[in-house]
Protein backbone atom coordinates (compact mmCIF):
# COMPACT_ATOMS: atom_id res chain seq x y z
CA UNK A 1 0.00 0.00 0.00
CA UNK A 2 2.51 1.93 0.51
CA UNK A 3 3.30 1.48 -3.00
CA UNK A 4 0.23 3.06 -3.81
CA UNK A 5 -0.13 5.53 -1.60
CA UNK A 6 3.07 6.89 -2.66
CA UNK A 7 1.87 6.53 -6.34
CA UNK A 8 -1.36 8.63 -5.58
CA UNK A 9 0.39 11.17 -3.74
CA UNK A 10 3.34 11.39 -6.65
CA UNK A 11 -0.12 11.75 -8.88
CA UNK A 12 -1.60 14.36 -6.69
CA UNK A 13 1.54 16.78 -6.66
CA UNK A 14 1.80 16.18 -10.34
CA UNK A 15 -1.41 17.67 -10.80
CA UNK A 16 -1.00 20.24 -8.73
CA UNK A 17 2.22 20.82 -10.24
CA UNK A 18 0.40 21.04 -13.74
CA UNK A 19 -2.22 23.00 -12.82
CA UNK A 20 0.27 25.45 -11.06
CA UNK A 21 2.24 25.83 -14.06
CA UNK A 22 -0.72 26.22 -16.11
CA UNK A 23 -2.12 28.77 -14.08
CA UNK A 24 0.63 31.10 -13.43
CA UNK A 25 3.71 29.99 -15.27
CA UNK A 26 2.49 29.28 -18.74
CA UNK A 27 0.66 32.41 -19.17
CA UNK A 28 4.21 34.10 -18.82
CA UNK A 29 5.91 31.21 -21.04
CA UNK A 30 3.22 32.04 -23.48
CA UNK A 31 3.55 35.99 -23.25
CA UNK A 32 7.31 35.61 -23.39
CA UNK A 33 6.89 33.09 -26.91
CA UNK A 34 4.21 35.51 -28.44
CA UNK A 35 6.20 38.53 -27.87
CA UNK A 36 9.40 36.76 -29.54
CA UNK A 37 7.68 35.56 -32.49
CA UNK A 38 5.53 39.25 -32.80
CA UNK A 39 9.18 40.68 -32.91
CA UNK A 40 10.91 37.94 -35.36
CA UNK A 41 7.78 38.93 -37.72
CA UNK A 42 8.15 42.50 -37.44
CA UNK A 43 11.85 41.91 -38.17
CA UNK A 44 11.15 39.48 -41.06
CA UNK A 45 8.59 42.29 -42.38
CA UNK A 46 11.06 44.83 -41.94
CA UNK A 47 14.25 43.19 -43.78
CA UNK A 48 11.45 42.37 -46.81
CA UNK A 49 10.62 45.92 -46.87
CA UNK A 50 14.06 47.32 -46.64
CA UNK A 51 14.63 44.59 -49.86
CA UNK A 52 12.03 46.37 -51.73
CA UNK A 53 13.25 49.74 -50.74
CA UNK A 54 16.25 48.78 -51.71
CA UNK A 55 15.29 47.57 -55.17
CA UNK A 56 13.35 50.56 -55.23
CA UNK A 57 16.31 52.78 -54.51
CA UNK A 58 18.56 50.86 -57.05
CA UNK A 59 16.28 51.38 -59.69
CA UNK A 60 15.80 55.07 -58.79
CA UNK A 61 19.74 55.43 -58.68
CA UNK A 62 19.56 53.68 -62.18
CA UNK A 63 17.46 55.78 -63.73
CA UNK A 64 19.10 58.97 -62.05
CA UNK A 65 22.51 57.78 -63.45
CA UNK A 66 20.72 57.21 -66.81
CA UNK A 67 18.89 60.67 -66.86
CA UNK A 68 22.62 62.33 -66.01
CA UNK A 69 23.97 60.78 -68.67
CA UNK A 70 21.78 61.71 -71.36
CA UNK A 71 22.10 65.46 -69.57
CA UNK A 72 26.05 65.28 -69.58
CA UNK A 73 25.77 63.81 -73.67
CA UNK A 74 23.38 67.11 -74.37
CA UNK A 75 25.55 69.27 -72.26
CA UNK A 76 28.97 68.31 -73.97
CA UNK A 77 26.92 67.98 -77.56
CA UNK A 78 26.10 71.61 -76.97
CA UNK A 79 29.62 72.65 -76.20
CA UNK A 80 30.86 71.09 -79.08
CA UNK A 81 28.16 73.15 -81.18
CA UNK A 82 29.06 76.33 -79.19
CA UNK A 83 32.92 75.56 -80.18
CA UNK A 84 32.03 75.34 -83.65
CA UNK A 85 30.39 78.65 -83.71
CA UNK A 86 33.43 80.06 -81.94
CA UNK A 87 35.25 78.81 -84.01
CA UNK A 88 33.29 80.18 -87.66
CA UNK A 89 32.92 83.16 -85.75
CA UNK A 90 36.50 83.61 -85.45
CA UNK A 91 37.21 82.58 -88.76
CA UNK A 92 35.05 84.99 -89.94
CA UNK A 93 36.21 87.78 -87.99
CA UNK A 94 40.42 87.07 -88.47
CA UNK A 95 39.06 86.94 -92.56
CA UNK A 96 37.35 90.53 -92.45
CA UNK A 97 40.59 91.83 -90.08
CA UNK A 98 42.50 90.41 -92.94
CA UNK A 99 40.34 92.01 -95.46
CA UNK A 100 40.72 95.28 -93.42
CA UNK A 101 43.92 95.01 -93.08
CA UNK A 102 44.51 94.14 -96.98
CA UNK A 103 42.44 97.27 -98.19
CA UNK A 104 44.44 99.47 -95.98
CA UNK A 105 47.95 98.28 -96.87
CA UNK A 106 46.68 98.86 -100.93
CA UNK A 107 45.43 102.13 -100.12
CA UNK A 108 48.94 103.28 -98.33
CA UNK A 109 50.43 101.36 -101.52
CA UNK A 110 48.13 103.79 -103.98
CA UNK A 111 49.32 106.49 -101.48
CA UNK A 112 52.59 106.01 -102.06
CA UNK A 113 52.15 104.84 -105.35
CA UNK A 114 50.53 108.67 -106.42
CA UNK A 115 52.92 110.39 -103.86
CA UNK A 116 56.29 109.06 -106.28
CA UNK A 117 54.45 110.39 -109.08
CA UNK A 118 53.97 113.44 -107.87
CA UNK A 119 57.60 113.59 -106.92
CA UNK A 120 58.68 112.21 -109.99
CA UNK A 121 56.91 114.54 -111.90
CA UNK A 122 58.44 117.36 -109.72
CA UNK A 123 61.91 115.50 -110.66
CA UNK A 124 61.53 115.59 -114.18
CA UNK A 125 59.94 119.49 -114.47
CA UNK A 126 63.21 120.54 -112.66
CA UNK A 127 65.20 117.99 -115.17
CA UNK A 128 63.07 119.60 -118.19
CA UNK A 129 63.45 122.84 -116.77
CA UNK A 130 67.60 122.02 -116.66
CA UNK A 131 67.42 120.92 -119.88
CA UNK A 132 65.48 123.05 -121.36
CA UNK A 133 68.19 125.86 -120.06
CA UNK A 134 71.07 124.30 -121.05
CA UNK A 135 69.53 123.74 -124.61
CA UNK A 136 68.44 127.16 -124.82
CA UNK A 137 71.35 128.70 -122.84
CA UNK A 138 69.34 130.75 -120.89
CA UNK A 139 67.20 130.28 -118.26
CA UNK A 140 63.38 129.60 -118.07
CA UNK A 141 61.58 131.06 -115.37
CA UNK A 142 58.99 128.45 -114.10
CA UNK A 143 56.35 130.30 -112.93
CA UNK A 144 56.43 132.32 -116.13
CA UNK A 145 56.36 128.84 -117.82
CA UNK A 146 53.87 126.92 -116.28
CA UNK A 147 51.79 126.17 -119.51
CA UNK A 148 54.55 124.52 -120.53
CA UNK A 149 55.46 122.58 -117.92
CA UNK A 150 52.33 121.58 -117.41
CA UNK A 151 51.76 120.24 -121.29
CA UNK A 152 55.42 118.49 -120.75
CA UNK A 153 53.89 116.56 -117.16
CA UNK A 154 51.06 115.58 -118.70
CA UNK A 155 52.92 114.11 -121.70
CA UNK A 156 55.66 112.08 -119.20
Amino acid sequence: MDFNATLIGQTIAMIFFVWFTMKYIWPLLDAAITERQDKIREGLEAADKSQHDLELAQKKAAETMREAKEKAAELIEQAKKRHAEIVDSAKTDARAEADKILAGANAEIEQEVHRAREELRKQVSVLAVAGAEKILQRNIDASAQADILESLVAEL
